[in-house]
């Protein structure tokens, strides 16, 4: 091969790997601002906690917005629902949530909080909550399926584990086909269910994170080209 059909060779799979690593970086960029303005929103709201009517869970055109929400009514007589692979502190638990019927609008689910998990992955009991309540908290879309299968797995006391929460799966298995798009957490001040926060990027990569490996794909692009300009301008030994 000629010493000019290997540099073409060369620089074009050079140009390929910067391409791919800048377009990588650009991916994180914008993972970065889309979870920032997510982050922006939701301080947003939980300063000013002007509570909404619950029916405005069922609203899809808000459907991947935040709003501080509050409303009575009753915890339906469903399984409890637990989403699995929750860490917290650096441990292994679920998260519990239970179906809810407020006085006006759509079922929602609930979450009740985060619960942990024993060595042998025993998954704990949900016990089921009567009588009337009043809750108040964060109405936010349901935590990202990812690519895991959300398939509802019954647990012998009726309890469904799900590797992602997929409401459109959950509708069927809970018989609430009229289920709203988003899920409420309830102010951790109130007195029901478990440990619990206003976070809304558990188990997930913060702006500064994505931020962090955007840089770092950026400086490989550099490094694929600070090399191909080396290989291609550094002079040739003069054979003896």
């Amino acid at each position: 091969m000629s010493r000019g059909a290997s540099r073409w060779l060369g620089w074009s799979a050079a140009l390929l790997a910067m391409a791919l690593f800048a377009s990588l970086g650009r991916w994180q960029l914008d993972r970065m601002h889309q979870k920032q303005a997510l982050l922006d929103d939701a301080q947003r709201v939980l300063a000013q906690r002007r509570a909404q009517p619950l029916a405005m869970a069922a609203d899809a055109a808000r459907g991947r917005n935040y709003d501080w929400a509050a409303g009575e009514g009753v915890f339906a007589d469903a399984p409890a629902v637990l989403l699995d692979n929750q860490q917290r502190e650096e441990r292994p638990g679920v998260r519990a949530y239970r179906l809810f019927k407020p006085a006006r609008g759509e079922p929602l689910l609930v979450e009740l909080g985060w619960l942990p998990l024993p060595p042998d992955r025993r998954m704990p009991s949900i016990p089921s909550l009567s009588g009337a309540h009043r809750l108040e908290g964060l109405l936010l879309p349901p935590p990202s399926a990812g690519i895991a299968s959300a398939v509802p797995q019954a647990q012998a006391d009726g309890t469904l584990l799900v590797a992602a929460l997929d409401l459109r799966a959950l509708r069927d298995t809970l018989r609430a086909p009229m289920l709203a798009p988003r899920i409420l957490r309830p102010d951790p001040a109130l007195k029901i269910g478990y440990t619990r926060d206003l976070d809304i990027l558990p188990n997930t990569l913060p702006p500064e994170r994505h931020l962090g490996y955007a840089v770092q794909w950026f400086a490989l692009s550099a490094a694929v080209l600070a090399t191909a300009l080396v290989l291609t301008f550094r002079k040739k030994k003069p054979r003896r």
